[in-house]
């Protein structure tokens, strides 16, 4: 079981779930690349096309990449309607550009889904231009609370992590925090290496909420459908459990997320 069997043919649910939450840092990763009018741009994992709409938006000429064919049919649908952009099925650390192609390359949540960081950031470097800017997003550790509420029912379940699942050999990975993604960027060779957090609550109903992981998407929604339909049934029910203490008056989910924002300039 890899990494994408847990993206393929789930870009629609993605898109009403998670692909909303990811969008919240999608203006503040433009403004750390520099995109505007003109610029020449790299989405890096796509999706479902949050960055590449935000970008095209700008006035930016926008190449978008992913690894799952669904999400590269949805990027290619809302790019079309908003004035078209390049869309490719491509996998980092191997990208079909040649070097010093964009001006800019931006990564919403992209390093979360490689096996490789260190060369996923190799490989932006090449094919950004000297001085050029890498914008990168990743999920925060310890996650917040809105974060981890999935998890915590899964937990409560007695359900573990399948053992096909992906997940990265220790000399790959990286601390989630400030110091750690800012020296991965510089032990890429990135200068002017900038990291911040960035926090903020996402609202969505219990039902939207569920439905994702419901639909199998992600390493979460892969968890949850691993043991069939009854197991999925028990997850759930702990879920509505948990799930009681993040719900506003309106009904509504209050979701506290953390994430951590990072820019680095490739040499010249």
């Amino acid at each position: 079981m890899g990494e994408r069997r847990a993206w393929a043919g789930r870009a629609a649910a993605y898109e009403a779930g998670f692909g909303r939450l990811c969008a919240h840092t999608v203006p503040l990763l433009l403004d750390a690349a520099g995109v505007r009018s003109g610029t020449e741009l790299l989405d890096a994992g796509c999706g479902t096309g949050a960055v590449t709409l935000a970008a095209l938006a700008r006035g930016a000429r926008v190449t978008a990449v992913d690894a799952e064919s669904d999400m590269v049919r949805r990027t290619e649908a809302v790019a079309g309607s908003a004035g078209g952009a390049e869309v490719h099925r491509a996998a980092l650390p191997r990208l079909p550009f040649p070097d010093g192609a964009f001006d800019a390359a931006a990564g919403n949540f992209v390093l979360n889904h490689v096996g490789r960081p260190r060369a996923a950031l190799a490989e932006l470097s090449r094919v950004v231009r000297p001085g050029g800017r890498i914008a990168l997003t990743v999920w925060a550790v310890p996650a917040a609370p809105g974060q981890a509420l999935l998890g915590r029912a899964v937990a409560a379940a007695g359900v573990a992590r399948p053992a096909g699942l992906p997940a990265l050999a220790p000399e790959d990975d990286f601390p989630r925090d400030v110091p750690g993604l800012a020296g991965l960027l510089r032990g890429a060779g990135l200068t002017g290496v900038a990291c911040r957090p960035v926090t903020w609550n996402h609202r969505a109903t219990p039902e939207e909420w569920w439905r994702g992981p419901a639909a199998g998407v992600a390493a979460i929604g892969q968890t949850v459908i691993s043991q069939g339909p009854e197991v999925t049934d028990r997850i759930a029910r702990h879920f509505r459990r948990l799930a009681a203490s993040f719900t506003g008056p309106d009904g509504q989910l209050v979701l506290p997320h953390r994430a951590l924002l990072a820019l680095g300039v490739v040499p010249g």
